[in-house]
């Protein structure tokens, strides 16, 4: 039999009954108790969606049953309309049961969570992933004492913070026993919840199941009144059992034209006529309140409600009495007790829980602007300082949607497009493109204001960078910036900087002259240069390169206390080649930007492969995981696509094949290469790398071949050519020595005198690998001529390893071997472990004694438990680990546990020895 018993108060409940009975959903249940009980990370989040009525809140309280009887944990949220814009508010009702955990977080988590619910100082910008941070440790340490079962019911009306710290902490909890279910109306999207997360949707009942549930009702109606009921129904449980009470009452007609929600509501409505004056307008306080306030009023009663007045909606089946508070039994039973209500009835009770939260203030302001009869610029003002407090705590959304309503309620036009820009510049941050536009298009109908509509317009094009639409997204901003060259030639320069990004990003040849065609419009002076120079970098960086690098150590010294320019001009130096320069400036930026909160847009990508390149592989991936963390919170998967090309690209290196095709198919998954032609080339040049450390030359040059278009021009004009010298590499194994020679030719000659002392010594390396070998050894000698070549350590000592080579078979073995030693103990110090076998084998064929070297001993380790395993030898505690590699302390503790066995220790004080002792060792046997 499939019928269920769970508790009362949801669909399907007999009046005459303490139990109610779910008919029909044996599956489902059985689905959701799997979901519960499972220690799979895979599978312990599980989104139930379905239309109203359908049953998803009687199904997760069975859930929820079935969890505390097995000894779980359970903490719920439940969402309400009149919550959806309360900062927090959603996590806040979750973590209410357990808020004295908080305390034993540590300070800087404590700190971000106080803020986060309002209770801390708030002091400077937020520190969202700080946050994120924090709940994934509280809820590791929740979990650790018992499993965690996480509930949250009408997701659609939980506020986006909430949702965003829940999903951000949910996507890391690896090793924990915790389990999250969402309940989803059908067709409300949840941008802050994983897309990939798995749904069950729920259908309307079957026929027999339907007739079933009708049974079990009081009076259940017959005949004619039975059919009615079943084919209006529909197989929605809420609707069967509201009709069915319709159709036994006396006058009552189950039969209206209206749509289902609709007539449901009205039957709701209609037996509000039977009800008490006093309970009717205890009914609407309670609708018109939201959770926080139920709360605050729990042990008062609400006001001018009295105790009495709640026995008849209870008996009505409106309501119903929990240990802690008074519940609607549906969502739709609270919307049809507000709508029934006439709207003068509804400004009164807003005003009277407005008038009790003077100690409450935003929670005071949207109940002022709902009892607002018509625009109010005290309300306006008010709804305005509680955007300002929102966003010190890090919700922009919540802090949008304060903004925007202040518009509406601010009597004066100008000011209300005022508050409608700083609505669009709030609602950047939370990555909804098509919001920022409403904003900015709203904007403009009110005003006129040529500076007001010139922030509107770059608050779009902020956002449009960081979305996939890269064509659409250069023709806008393109467009604006020459409408504006003549009248604001400012604002004209700072959407060309833009259209930059996305130049870089797309990689299409035809955005380079069109830049410039826009560019050379626009008067030059001494307080725009650095945005001039930032503009021809970034669309082409070796077109101006010897004038650009001469400039930049200058720019850089000026912006030394100006975090975010000095990120831009970081970035512009790794785009010249000057990564040594890049990499001091990102420190520095980074360094004075960790007080302020999050890192600025653009800075992470740019940052890793900067440390790739320098040799800092493991900071590379630190910044990796947070761009990820970052980026998916507000979905910006053209973001996440880069860090994930990156991660790809050094796992590569360090020999984890299979990880780096994963994270390369992840990137690939998240973009259009023709749009992101950029990440297009990254991972490709990462799967070569990938394929030629396995020995697959064939694969790997197909790969890296794909940089390259079939005329053999780079695909894009910055990414494609560090591909050269790995395309020739694997040529030169697979008989592709001739193409590969042809594509080589034609970017020299492309990049002429722009190329980078870098690329210069890659093309002279990648000639020597295609030369006849009587010819290979000038370039060879020219490719490591140039002493600042050392800052590329990579790839400077594959260069040594392939000159070393080629020596070797020339007999020139006492040449051959200091090479050798050199790049040797480069590839041990990174963790290249391809390379570091191949530089050992080619070592001994020298006569080089390697036989007594120390292994890597982290090499049979997942690259996460590596970083985990470094990052302890440090010293760092697991929480700090976590904080830097966004996992849960637990998962830490997990990976270290598994880790010691596999590396023959039991302390983690040899960490240190372990790690540090391996490179001094190896590096005094190479003497």
């Amino acid at each position: 039999m499939d019928d269920h018993p769970v508790d009362p108060g949801t669909v399907g409940r007999p009046a005459t009954e303490n139990k109610e009975t779910i008919v029909g959903r044996k599956a489902e249940l059985k689905r959701l108790f799997r979901t519960v009980d499972n220690a799979s990370a895979s599978e312990r989040v599980l989104v139930l969606s379905g239309d109203a009525g359908l049953g998803k809140s009687a199904l997760l309280e069975s859930a929820m049953r079935w969890a505390g009887e097995s000894g779980v944990r359970v903490l719920r949220a439940e969402g309400s309309e009149s919550e959806a814009t309360l900062l927090y508010s959603g996590l806040h009702q979750l973590l209410r049961p357990v808020v004295g955990a908080v305390d034993q977080l540590p300070e800087r988590q404590r700190a971000a969570l106080s803020d986060a619910f309002g209770t801390g100082p708030a002091e400077g910008a937020p520190d969202l992933m700080l946050i994120g941070a924090a709940l994934l440790g509280l809820l590791s340490d929740l979990a650790d004492r018992q499993p965690l079962l996480l509930v949250i019911d009408d997701a659609q009306w939980i506020d986006r913070a909430s949702l965003d710290a829940l999903a951000f902490a949910v996507r890391r909890l690896d090793a924990e026993p915790v389990t999250l279910l969402v309940g989803v109306r059908t067709g409300d999207p949840l941008p802050a919840l994983d897309r990939h997360w798995p749904t069950l949707a729920l259908a309307p009942l079957a026929a027999a199941a339907a007739g079933r549930l009708l049974d079990h009702q009081p009076g259940s109606p017959t005949g004619r009144a039975r059919d009615q009921v079943l084919d209006q129904a529909g197989g929605n449980p809420l609707a069967l059992v509201e009709l069915a009470r319709a159709a036994t009452s006396p006058g009552s007609d189950p039969t209206g034209p209206l749509p289902l929600t609709g007539q449901l509501e009205r039957i709701f409505a209609a037996r509000l006529t039977e009800l008490p004056e006093s309970t009717r307008r205890s009914l609407l306080l309670l609708a018109a309140m939201d959770t926080a306030d139920a709360a605050a009023f729990a042990a008062g009663g609400l006001p001018g409600a009295e105790d009495t007045a709640w026995l008849p909606a209870e008996r009505s089946g409106l309501v119903r009495r929990t240990s802690r508070a008074i519940r609607f039994g549906h969502p739709l039973m609270r919307s049809a007790v507000y709508h029934a209500a006439s709207l003068d009835a509804r400004r009164a009770a807003h005003r009277a829980l407005a008038d009790l939260l003077g100690d409450a203030p935003d929670r005071r302001a949207w109940h002022l602007a709902a009892a607002a009869p018509g625009t109010d610029a005290d309300v306006a003002a008010a709804l305005e300082q509680t955007a300002d407090r929102a966003r010190r705590r890090g919700g922009y959304a919540a802090a949008a949607q304060a903004l925007q309503r202040a518009a509406d309620l601010a009597p004066d036009r100008a000011e209300s497009a005022r508050l409608l820009v700083a609505a669009a510049g709030t609602a950047v941050f939370t990555g909804e493109l098509t919001w920022v536009d409403e904003l900015t298009t709203a904007a403009r109908e009110r005003t006129d204001d040529a500076t007001l509509l010139v922030t509107a317009a770059l608050h779009a094009s902020r956002l449009t960078t960081l979305t996939t639409r890269h064509t659409l997204a250069f023709s806008r901003l393109t467009h604006t910036a020459r409408q504006w060259a003549a009248t604001d030639p400012d604002a004209a320069l700072d959407m060309l900087a833009s259209a930059a990004v996305v130049r870089f990003y797309s990689g299409e040849d035809t955005q380079r002259q069109e830049i410039a065609r826009v560019l050379a419009r626009l008067p030059r002076d001494e307080r725009s240069a650095w945005r001039r120079a930032w503009v021809r970098t970034v669309s082409d960086p070796a077109g101006s390169r010897a004038e650009l690098t001469t400039r930049l150590p200058q720019l850089i010294a000026d912006a030394e206390h100006r975090p975010e320019r000095l990120t831009t001009l970081a970035i512009m130096a790794w785009l010249l080649d000057e990564t040594p320069r890049a990499v001091s400036a990102f420190d520095t930026a980074f360094d004075r930007w960790q007080a302020h909160g999050r890192l600025p847009e653009g800075l992470g990508g740019a940052a890793a492969w900067a440390y790739v390149e320098y040799g800092r592989w493991e900071q590379a991936r630190e910044a990796c995981a947070q761009i990820t963390a970052s980026a998916s919170t507000i979905g910006l998967d053209h973001a996440v696509a880069c860090a994930a090309a990156v991660d790809a690209a050094v796992l590569a290196l360090q020999g984890e094949a299979a990880e780096a095709r994963s994270r390369a198919a992840e990137a690939l998954a998240l973009i259009d290469p023709l749009e992101s032609r950029s990440v297009a080339v990254y991972v490709r040049r990462a799967l070569g790398t990938a394929y030629g450390a396995d020995g697959a030359y064939e694969t790997a040059y197909d790969q890296l071949r794909l940089a390259f278009t079939a005329e053999g021009d780079p695909v894009h004009y910055h990414a494609s050519y560090p591909a050269l010298a790995e395309l020739a590499a694997a040529a030169v194994r697979t008989g592709h020595r001739d193409e590969a020679c042809s594509i080589v030719e034609r970017s020299a000659r492309r990049l002429g005198d722009g190329a980078s002392p870098r690329l210069r010594a890659l093309i002279s390396r990648t000639r020597a690998l295609l030369a006849d070998p009587e010819d290979a050894e000038p370039c060879f000698r020219e490719a490591l001529a140039d002493p600042v070549f050392e800052h590329w350590p990579f790839e400077r000592a594959q260069t040594l390893l392939d000159f070393a080579e080629w020596l070797r078979r020339r007999r020139r073995i006492a040449e051959a071997r200091p090479l050798l030693s050199s790049a040797l103990e480069v590839f041990q110090r990174l963790g290249a472990r391809p390379w570091v076998e191949r530089a050992q084998a080619e070592s001994r064929a020298a006569g080089i004694d390697v036989a007594a070297s120390t292994p890597d001993a982290l090499a049979g380790l997942s690259p996460q438990q590596q970083q985990i395993i470094r990052l302890a030898a440090r010293g760092l505690t697991n929480r700090e680990i976590g904080e830097k590699l966004f996992l849960s302390p637990r998962t830490v503790s997990s990976h270290l546990y598994r880790s010691f066995p596999k590396l023959g220790i039991t302390a983690r004080s040899q960490l240190r020895d372990l790690v540090e002792g391996t490179l001094v060792a190896t590096a005094g046997n190479q003497e």
